[in-house]
């Protein structure tokens, strides 16, 4: 799977403290691959892996499988009224599609958005570093990863951080003002995320981890039809996806 052009720069598994489940330590196995292409990307999103900057990740916890990964079936997503809604609400939105990049602006509405988190769900808010900022979100795109800005006039309200792939959309990462959170910004950016998808005729949306419980990753189970991963395939094996019905978290 690996190509001259995608170079393996270091491998490694870390232990550190649960993102999700409080109390919890995970163990998180990391690549950092240079230059990688969409092919391999798209090999390791459809496996479990997750991708910031030139890293790529997913959970190998022994004792816990509670991180599940999700994927929309976008072409097949019907949009319900309160879908609708929300697309007419922000419809005036300006939006702007271009590979990564790193200004004032998104440091500061980064940080306004992550202080929010803090206030209202307890997340960690260290203040964004324009050096870990270009690592996690500019690094790497190559030229499958890019940014979604959308403006209120000539104000940039949210960051939406695709990949978009052969088969798909994954999701990696939205941030947004919340002074707009009557708008319903994070839904917004997602149900733009499907008709971008619609419209490239792309099956899936990568959405990442689902865990129960986790109450900032409970909106993922409410986009259907949708599927999870099953288990935790290795590059050489077939992933399996099952369909995702409701009583799999009744």
């Amino acid at each position: 799977m690996t190509t001259n052009k995608d170079i393996l720069l270091k491998e490694c598994a870390l232990y550190e403290p649960c993102s999700y489940i409080a109390g919890n330590t995970q163990s998180i196995h990391y690549k950092v691959i240079q230059e990688c292409s969409k092919e391999q990307c798209e090999a390791l999103i459809f496996r479990g892996w997750r991708r910031f900057g030139s890293m790529y990740f997913r959970p190998i916890c022994q004792d816990c499988r509670s991180c599940e990964s999700l994927k929309i079936d976008a072409l097949d997503y019907t949009f319900s009224k309160s879908d609708r809604r929300i697309l007419r609400k922000n419809s005036h939105l300006t939006t702007i599609i271009r590979h990564p990049t790193l200004t004032r602006e998104h440091l500061s509405l980064f940080d306004r958005y992550h202080r929010y988190k803090h206030h209202t769900r307890d997340w960690d808010a260290p203040k964004s570093d324009p050096k870990n900022y270009y690592a996690s979100f500019v690094q790497g795109h190559g030229d499958f990863g890019f940014e979604v800005l959308y403006f209120e006039d000539e104000k940039l309200i949210a960051v939406d951080l695709i990949d978009i792939l052969e088969q798909g959309i994954s999701s990696l990462y939205c941030y947004y003002d919340p002074e707009f959170n009557a708008q319903s910004l994070g839904r917004y950016t997602l149900l733009q995320q499907i008709e971008f998808a619609k419209r490239l005729n792309l099956k899936w949306i990568y959405l990442g981890y689902y865990v129960e419980g986790c109450q900032s990753l409970a909106y993922k189970i409410n986009y259907k039809p949708s599927l999870q991963l099953q288990g935790r395939p290795e590059e050489y094996e077939t992933a399996l996806w099952k369909p995702l019905t409701s009583t799999d978290h009744s």
